[in-house]
């Protein structure tokens, strides 16, 4: 999402953003978990065999690789369709890394990036027993492209050479890419428009699962999809609401090392109450015992209640995916094009108040930069407005009065009315009685949830003053700077997330010069010291990260939470 041009994937990645905090694995997901929650659950060594119960709020309601939007191929995707590269199956800071998947390395650049080379392993086979080609790896992405089945990651349109204009395989005959080449069965290249040193981690996208072409029946294709992972798919009703997955007899565990696939069943039910599914989980009567959530998390009142009980403790994951919410600014609206006015807002926030205004301190962590405080994004500390824990209202009135605001100032909070949440009225109130003391009176706008979420991402009816939050669709500061702060990318007439209109020249240059690297742990302190140059700049002011509290069931083994994705890895777990 590096350019103007992917207008058409912000809607994509508006969409997207609802379902990822709800499945926990989709982009800008849930958020990632520590080591020291390793293995929570019932101890002894896992074993194959068992059914694995997967007790969910929100249905899967697409299986089609083209149109899933996820975070390193997802969750309960992951298990039936793997991908050029994937994300390391490990606890923590570990779990961030990209590895190999289909094939033998995370790819060959040629010296600018803009050329990449993968070679399939050996002996990869569908469920029928077929051979995996790299010409249905191509199939596979170029289906991505037709519009029926739309819905996944935009990058692809944006980054390959004509994919702008390309419409996928069904319309003109079935033209191909000519920017994807397949010279033999075991060698795909991609030619991109410019450097992308971040290439492995894309590839981790479903889009890349490979589709053969003649099994290939369009829209009903997620009804059946062609397995190339260790499970298959025996049973989808009602639009992912009953999902049924059996082992894949076909699929190697000598190439693929990061799938432990330890249960022989897979059972997937969604629709189900919140609340019911963390007494069901708590409770482990008869499957239950043996059942995970991928899109549940604890609340505060629950919280309590397993804080009280350490058989239940025991059972709780932590994660930290990469996710920020923040303050907002429209610099097109008075009185917030004066960056003095932003300033104050920034020093009299009191995050204390904010973070327990949406659980406390167990659910959410403050956050004084606008990326994640994980190495993997170049986390750089810095606080450009010290606002200690609970506001400091001398600075902002002393900056108020700079700005010709010395008898205070009136301003308008524009928020979710969704209780409970994020961008809900109850951190508005909490902001607002923050500012008060600074001498700044807020006056709180709700609006409904796609009310809210079409007037926040409208550049021409976007709020001055308002809530929002971002979350990464890799483990990377390149994902989670440049749609918000690039100035190419600022859409006029369609999802524009770039809320503060930011359009500096060295910002958009710093970031062209970061994504021509290969080697991520050099471009990663990078993206970190590009996040402090637009921190000063305050046409955001971050809030908090949420941190991700789920319980897992009383025979549940191996439970590993990784920093990529924040919440338990199903690929992992064992019930035996």
């Amino acid at each position: 999402m590096r350019h103007t041009s992917i207008s058409s994937g912000n809607v994509a990645r508006a969409a997207a953003i609802a379902v990822v905090l709800a499945m926990g694995a989709v982009a800008c997901g849930p958020e990632g978990g520590d080591a020291e929650n390793a293995g929570a659950g019932a101890s002894g060594t896992p074993h194959k065999g068992g059914t694995l119960s997967v007790l969910n709020n929100e249905a899967q309601t697409t299986f089609d690789p083209a149109r899933l939007y996820t975070s390193g191929g997802g969750n309960v995707p992951s298990l039936v369709f793997r991908t050029l590269t994937t994300r390391k199956r490990a606890n923590g800071a570990e779990g961030t890394k990209v590895v190999p998947d289909l094939a033998t390395d995370t790819g060959r650049p040629n010296a600018d990036a803009t050329v990449w080379t993968y070679t399939l392993k050996d002996g990869l086979k569908y469920e029928d027993g077929s051979p995996i080609t790299t010409a249905d790896i191509k199939y596979g992405i170029e289906r991505s492209f037709a519009a029926e089945l739309s819905g996944g990651a935009p990058y692809l349109r944006d980054w390959l050479v004509g994919g702008a204009q390309y419409q996928g395989p069904y319309k003109d005959g079935g033209k191909q890419l000519a920017s994807i080449e397949t010279p033999d069965a075991k060698t795909i290249v991609f030619h991109l428009n410019k450097p992308e040193g971040e290439f492995p981690f894309l590839a981790t996208q479903t889009q890349f699962a490979p589709v053969p072409k003649a099994r290939d029946n369009g829209t009903k294709y997620a009804e059946h999809p062609v397995s190339s992972g260790p499970y298959k798919v025996v049973k989808n009703e009602n639009d992912g609401e009953h999902l049924v997955l059996e082992r894949n007899p076909n699929w190697s565990e000598a190439t693929d090392p990061e799938r432990k696939a330890y249960p022989d069943t897979i059972d997937v039910r969604s629709g189900l109450d919140q609340a019911v599914i963390n007494q069901r989980l708590s409770a482990s009567q008869g499957p239950d015992a043996a059942a995970v959530t991928t899109d549940t998390n604890l609340g505060p009142a629950e919280l309590a209640k397993v804080g009280s009980d350490k058989r239940l403790a025991a059972r709780v994951g932590t994660g930290h995916f990469g996710y920020t919410n923040y303050i907002a600014f429209n610099p097109n609206v008075k009185p917030f094009d004066d960056p003095k006015v932003r300033q104050a807002i920034a020093y009299a926030v009191d995050r204390t108040s904010v973070v327990n205004a949406v659980g406390g301190s167990s659910l959410a962590e403050p956050a004084t930069t606008f990326l994640p405080n994980q190495k993997a994004f170049g986390y750089t500390p810095y606080d450009l407005f010290p606002a200690g824990e609970s506001g400091n209202a001398a600075k902002a009135k002393e900056l108020l009065k700079e700005a010709g605001h010395a008898d205070g100032l009136t301003v308008t909070l524009t928020h979710s009315n969704a209780k409970g949440g994020p961008k809900g009225p109850e951190v508005a109130t909490a902001l607002q009685d923050a500012l008060k003391k600074a001498g700044i009176t807020v006056k709180l706008q709700g609006l409904e949830g796609n009310d809210y979420n079409d007037t926040v991402a409208s550049a021409k009816k976007e709020p001055g003053f308002f809530l929002r939050g971002w979350g990464a669709d890799w483990p990377s500061g390149g994902p989670f700077l440049a749609p918000i702060f690039d100035g190419r990318q600022i859409v006029r007439d369609g999802a524009n997330f770039n809320t503060g209109f930011l359009n500096d020249a060295s910002v958009n240059s710093e970031i062209d010069e970061i994504n021509k690297l290969t080697d991520l742990t050099a471009a990663a302190p990078r993206w970190g010291a590009l996040d402090k140059r637009i921190g000063e700049q305050a046409v955001v002011v971050p809030l908090f990260h949420p941190v991700y509290k789920r319980l897992v069931g009383k025979d549940v083994k191996n439970v590993v939470i990784s920093d990529w994705t924040g919440v338990l890895d199903i690929s992992q777990v064992a019930v035996k």
